[in-house]
């Protein structure tokens, strides 16, 4: 996915205002007519910005020097929790319990592993900037960590923003074998107990298809984000994240 903006395409973003969150994102329908949908720029990565962006199907993603980038891409790339492809050697990874999975237990080694990862596949987009908005998301309560753990420690792991029953999520990281997928299983099955409608994958991808995930129709995204991000999670779901 590209992550910059040129200097014509600038010309046509909305620039998202330094103080009004409630109506500082236009339309996700004026967003750049290309799969990325670049829509805006500028703000800043405050919780409730950030709250009202992902309501709206609209996330931040930006290298560090460059301004904050928010995109709506179309089609999106959504996986639902009951639809998870598990692949055999994963299967088998499960059936021997060669991963203990945890929730919110590590959120700060998750994030700060999957920056690494990024810097080791691209420039990373998880910059402190973003760490630290994401933490204070965390701390109230919107973002949750998942981890898989074997005998040498934090073996894999994910995190993404929760609002209502949608999952959106942001990243994963693995250093053992089918880690990061099993914290993905153990997910979607708390997930499934939750109630919940989406996982939200953003872009597409091979590797993301290969889990289940497909694009659906922007237009349809937003619809289901209308309907399920103000429905809460059914009570405990949690729960099923911890394992012995």
């Amino acid at each position: 996915m590209t992550r910059t903006a040129t200097a014509n395409s600038a010309n046509q973003l909305f620039w998202v205002a330094d103080q009004v969150i409630a109506k500082d994102f236009p339309p996700v329908s004026s967003a750049l007519r290309d799969p990325d949908g670049l829509l805006a720029i500028g703000g800043d990565l405050s919780p409730a910005r950030l709250l009202v962006a992902y309501r709206r199907g609209i996330f931040p993603w930006f290298s560090s020097g460059q301004p904050i980038l928010w995109w709506s891409p179309n089609p999106r790339c959504v996986l639902e929790p009951d639809k998870l492809k598990v692949s055999r050697s994963l299967q088998k990874t499960l059936r021997q319990a060669r991963y203990r999975i945890t929730c919110n237990q590590a959120f700060g080694e998750v994030i700060n592993a999957c920056t690494r990862k990024e810097q080791v596949e691209t420039d990373t987009w998880i910059t402190p900037e973003v760490i630290d908005a994401y933490t204070r998301l965390h701390e109230g309560g919107h973002v949750l960590s998942v981890e898989s753990w074997d005998q040498n420690g934090l073996a894999g792991g994910l995190y993404g923003v929760i609002i209502g029953r949608i999952f959106f999520g942001e990243s994963m990281f693995s250093r053992r074998p089918d880690a990061s997928k099993a914290a993905l299983a153990g997910l979607c099955q708390a997930l499934q107990q939750g109630g919940f409608r989406l996982i939200d994958c953003q872009v597409y991808s091979r590797h993301l298809h290969s889990l289940g995930a497909v694009p659906i129709p922007r237009e349809l995204f937003v619809n289901i984000l209308d309907q399920y991000c103000d429905r809460e999670a059914f009570a405990g779901w949690q729960e099923g994240l911890a394992s012995p």
